[in-house]
């Protein structure tokens, strides 16, 4: 299979894996153990775990769920779903018990991969008849059934910080066009080594560096999690080229002291920021102080992960927008779903191969995120005369405050622009006088002595009074989910009254 730029990738994740074991190139890295996997080892070993899963009586198209952190356990069962035509179906970790047990009797998954530190959680909250699989279960080894590309390959859930979690399913096509997306936005080629610290149940971690190294024929370095103390050293040590993180990260790699060597600095071609808007002048700053180019994009689950990204340098990155779209078509749509105007302000839209087929058993909420063809995301844009996109805010998280809509993420730049501050977030809470009013929560720098008063009175000189919070919260953390993306929605709750 060869990488080509001008189409999605043909064939399936079976087909790629394949082609790349031709060769005994190294495929990931594991810093923390030393370990290492070649293309070719991680074909066969994954190639007999499938057999092993057929053996087992698991049908083509059968969710098999995947419970593991970041790691060469975790890698293979995935590659073994995958490689024998079964629906993975990665549980996110941090989802709690309750949105755990939800995906699992909701999957209808028979047998799951789970990880020793997992398997106390899996036995209080798996449906009856779920079994672990062990490596003594994969010894009667049985044919592979043939597979296509518009089988089922990914079960993924979505956070659920409204209702329950939705199962996003991805074929192996659209699976393949999203690393097919980052690789040609990113100019990925096999001397390019990613480093993946996000976690592989989210769409990030599994799709732009893992099925990005597949489909451009490239290479990882896997931790098993992020450490700011420990990003540079395990990023020098292994050579990487390139990484994905997300905002968050970005700014606690700021805020840390520790830096990059002159030779990571040198082989560092960029670093790549998704899952929520960059702070502008977050950006500005790293860039300054690390001297390496921050890329910002954007994607969904939904998608594959990636929609939307800045050119590389010496291209044109627009600060403060996640880019054009690489490899599908986004556009803008009005209240009443048709296409907007030039530059009037919608939900951005897209369509291409990497979007989703459906969701599992949810024909309603399927037909409610497509316009067409068209899926909605949710977010809203406006797209300029050179075709980038630029990010006001979310449908469900607009504040409404005396009938204005507010979008948090003005207050968020504003407030991101005061050095101390590493975490920042505007919610909306319930008032009397206007319907909602606008508060925020930040985290700040060890020993910082700013207050609540000093934030306000920035936000008021540069947004107004009617925008800038009434009350601004110091917390620890703020609250994540699994990508590192903060739930803005869950932070009224958290702080209570």
């Amino acid at each position: 299979m060869i990488f080509d730029t001008a189409s999605p990738p043909q064939g399936t994740v079976r087909d790629w894996l394949d082609a790349r074991a031709e060769s005994d190139d190294v495929a990931i890295i594991f810093p923390e153990t030393q370990e290492h996997l070649s293309w070719r080892d991680l074909r066969d070993t994954a190639r007999d775990m499938a057999r092993g899963l057929v053996g087992l009586g698991i049908l083509q198209g059968e969710s098999v769920a995947i419970v593991h952190p970041n790691g060469r356990p975790g890698v293979l069962a995935l590659y073994a779903a995958l490689y024998g035509g079964f629906r993975a179906t990665m549980i996110n970790l941090a989802a709690g018990p309750d949105a755990i047990g939800y995906a699992l009797e909701h999957s209808a998954a028979r047998f799951a991969f789970v990880h020793e530190t997992q398997l106390e959680t899996i036995a209080m909250v798996a449906p009856d008849g779920l079994q672990t699989i062990t490596s003594r279960m994969l010894t009667a080894h049985a044919a592979l059934a043939p597979l296509s590309p518009t089988h089922h390959a990914l079960l993924m859930y979505t956070s659920g910080t409204t209702g329950r979690p939705k199962g996003v399913v991805h074929t192996h096509a659209s699976l393949l066009a999203g690393g097919w997306t980052t690789a040609i936005a990113h100019d990925l080629s096999p001397t390019d080594r990613g480093f993946c610290v996000l976690p592989i149940y989210h769409i990030n971690g599994l799709c732009v560096t893992m099925m990005g190294a597949l489909v451009s024929g490239g290479s990882l370095a896997m931790a098993p999690r992020f450490s700011t103390t420990r990003f540079w050293d395990q990023a020098g040590a292994a050579e990487i080229t390139w990484f994905s993180v997300v905002p968050t990260i970005i700014s606690h790699l700021l805020h840390h002291d520790a830096n990059p060597s002159a030779a990571l600095q040198a082989r560092l071609r960029f670093g790549r920021s998704a899952s929520s808007a960059l702070a502008v002048e977050t950006q500005s700053a790293f860039e300054s102080r690390f001297g390496v180019p921050i890329v910002e994009t954007m994607g969904l689950t939904e998608t594959a992960a990636q929609i939307l990204s800045n050119p590389l340098p010496p291209g044109i990155r627009k600060i403060g927008s996640p880019g054009i779209a690489y490899g599908n078509q986004v556009r803008i749509l009005t209240a009443d779903l048709q296409p907007a105007p030039p530059m009037q302000e919608g939900e951005i839209a897209v369509r291409g191969p990497n979007v989703m087929q459906e969701y599992l058993r949810n024909p309603e909420a399927t037909a409610d995120t497509f316009a067409g063809d068209w899926l909605r995301t949710g977010d809203l844009g406006h797209i300029d005369d050179d075709g980038y996109v630029f990010v006001t805010g979310r449908l469900k998280e607009l504040i409404i405050k005396g009938g204005e809509n507010i979008a948090p993420r003005e207050i968020d730049e504003v407030l991101y622009s005061q050095p101390d501050v590493i975490e920042a977030a505007a919610f909306a809470r319930p008032c009397k006088s206007y319907g909602e009013r606008v508060e925020a929560a930040v985290s700040v720098k060890p020993g910082s002595t700013l207050s609540a008063g000093t934030l306000i009175d920035l936000c008021k000189a540069r947004l107004g009074p009617f925008k800038s919070p009434d009350k601004v919260h110091f917390l620890d953390e703020l609250p994540k989910g699994p990508s590192g993306k903060i739930q803005r929605l869950k932070l009224a709750d958290l702080i209570g009254d």
